[in-house]
């Protein structure tokens, strides 16, 4: 009985150790917080939504890098500084935590919005909204 506890406390505890070992550390923060430091106009508001997410509203002057796409990280290279804070966000988190954690490989430093857009807008943020022009 001893040994099965055992085992399952290293199972436990090597799993822990090793899921996370990809993982590079950022800050995730709430819509205020997030809100407080993108008013630092130094700071890269990124969006790593879809183009078509992006035009149906987005934080006010973000740019869109797509973090789906395959050119996600060469965009990233050629159009942003890692002399700049970069504050990225996605719809609810997820887009951008993966984001983010590619970003702070890259060697950039980065914030994250940890629920994303919806928690933006469901807080009473403004935004943008792009009209496509055909």
């Amino acid at each position: 009985m001893k040994i099965k506890i055992l085992f399952m406390g290293l199972l436990g505890f090597f799993t822990t150790l090793f899921s996370c070992s990809d993982s590079v550390n950022f800050k995730s923060v709430g819509v205020e917080e997030f809100e407080s430091i993108i008013q630092d106009t130094s700071v890269v508001r990124l969006d790593v939504r879809t183009p078509e997410e992006f035009t149906e509203g987005h934080i006010a002057n973000a740019i869109n890098i797509d973090v789906t796409q395959v050119d996600f990280k060469a965009k990233v290279q050629n159009r942003l500084s890692k002399q700049k804070l970069i504050a990225v966000y996605c719809r609810s988190g997820r887009r951008s935590k993966k984001a983010a954690n590619e970003l702070k490989k890259m060697g950039f430093k980065v914030v994250e919005l940890d629920k994303g857009f919806g928690s933006w807008t469901d807080n009473g943020k403004q935004i943008e909204i792009t009209h496509n022009k055909k």
